[in-house]
């Protein structure tokens, strides 16, 4: 059985390991601290696998957590993205959860500030719902995200007052996601059936 010969501080948030004398691997102080390392301490097949696991559980948080600070995403988002850095399943899911229970993963907050965002940059209803079913976010927590946005009505009108009342803006807002009735609202009831 390997021995844990040296443990060195490498100054980067992780930990050099020696074993049976020679340098072995640098790992993340977390793990060794869950592992269990400590100098003297021989490893067995059971001590190599909780390691194994603790390693496969850090790289996880590490990959989303890299992910989470380039842009807040979804629980399935989040999810895909782990499985598509070959995670495993099981280690996906407590991952998540661990990010979840931190506040870093919301389901909520994320179709919110999702649905705010789209409504900012002159969506409609329709193709906010939309994204957010792609996004993994369940039709319940759309609709509460859609019932906080400004009503699309006054969204619609605040379009056609930059862009001008005509056939040319009511395409622009049915492209945008826009339904009938805002469209009706915003540029009278002609409008909303014209092709």
């Amino acid at each position: 059985m390997p021995t844990v010969t040296a443990l060195r501080d490498d100054r980067r948030g992780r930990v050099a390991v020696e074993l049976d004398g020679a340098p072995w691997r640098s790992i993340p102080v977390d793990v060794v601290a869950r592992a269990g390392l400590a100098e003297g301490r021989a490893l067995d097949r059971a001590d190599l696998r909780l390691l194994r696991r603790e390693l496969r559980r850090a790289e996880s948080l590490a990959i989303a957590t890299r992910a989470l600070r380039a842009r807040d995403m979804s629980e399935r988002r989040l999810s895909e993205r782990l499985e598509q850095a070959a995670v495993a399943p099981a280690v996906v899911e407590e991952s998540i959860g661990v990010l979840a229970r931190a506040g870093l993963v919301d389901d909520a907050r994320f179709a919110h500030n999702r649905a705010e965002s789209l409504a900012g940059r002159g969506y409609g209803d329709e193709a906010i719902r939309d994204d957010l079913g792609r996004q993994g976010v369940s039709a319940e927590l759309a609709e509460d995200a859609l019932e906080r946005l400004e009503p699309e009505r006054e969204r619609a009108r605040r379009i056609v007052a930059r862009r001008g009342p005509g056939a040319k803006t009511a395409r622009y807002l049915a492209s945008k996601g826009f339904g009938e009735g805002a469209l009706e609202a915003a540029l009278g009831v002609g409008f909303a059936n014209d092709p």
